[in-house]
């Protein structure tokens, strides 16, 4: 998962609710771990997705994914969830994203999210998100 992007790291506890009756977590929780992870990445970068609907009008959805699953994580497990950005397009950030425990590839994905205004068509990036990308690149 090379990029020339910062790398952000965030660390989720699996709850009960987050498993099925045998104690393994649910697929489809990956992709809220990893939603996290995003949200994360971008409020470390200054950027409030709240505050960017609410004073932008824009808003991120996520488009394409590919996701593969290598091993079960567990109630109670701390996972730390790795977020990349691979590419930044004029209205879509790419993200190769990973789930650990202890430093074990649980699951991995490459997910595109869109940019896309209050009434869900695509728009720019804003120019401050991209500029901030432009420089955090090696």
């Amino acid at each position: 998962m090379s990029s020339p992007f910062a790398e952000s790291t965030v660390d989720v506890r699996v709850y009960y609710e987050d498993t099925d009756a045998g104690g393994v977590v649910f697929y489809a929780n990956y992709l809220k771990y990893m939603e996290r992870g995003r949200t994360e990445w971008l409020r470390a970068l200054g950027f409030d997705q709240s505050r960017l609907a609410r004073e932008s009008g824009l808003l991120f959805v996520v488009r394409n994914l590919d996701m593969a699953y290598r091993r079960p994580a567990r109630l109670d497990d701390v996972l730390t969830i790795r977020s990349r950005v691979t590419r930044v397009g004029r209205a879509s950030i790419h993200f190769a994203q990973r789930a650990e425990r202890s430093g074990e590839l649980l699951a991995e994905g490459n997910i595109q999210v869109c940019c896309v205004d209050v009434v869900m068509k695509p728009a720019e990036l804003p120019a401050e998100l991209r500029a901030t990308l432009e420089s955090i690149q090696g």
